[in-house]
């Protein structure tokens, strides 16, 4: 199974997740377990998706390249709690300077 099928099957587990919470007893997902899980699963599955975007090249290996500076750069911003317009220009910026330049 590739990378992607994890990806899709987990976004799958998620839809059926929520679509499956118009069914279930309220006890049920008034559960706290429940709760967190449902919490952090959206924020999981962006995680991933950046990963994917950031750290693969086209052939499917590890990559370090300009777009994972760019990610450092925006990471960096968001811990000085810059705003968003302010992150992903920062992110954009480095990662197309680093290109200009022949990094990556």
């Amino acid at each position: 199974m590739n990378l992607w099928t994890t990806v899709l099957l987990a976004s799958v587990i998620s839809f059926a997740t929520k679509f499956a919470g118009y069914v279930v007893p309220q006890a049920i997902l008034d559960h706290p377990l429940t709760d967190r899980v449902m919490h952090y699963l959206p924020v999981a599955l962006l995680s991933a998706l950046i990963a994917v975007q950031t750290f693969t090249a086209g052939s499917g290996s590890i990559t370090l390249d300009a777009r994972a500076a760019g990610l450092a750069v925006a990471m960096i911003c968001l811990l000085l709690r810059a705003p968003f317009l302010a992150v992903v220009v920062a992110a954009a910026v480095t990662t197309a300077l680093l290109r200009a330049a022949g990094i990556g």
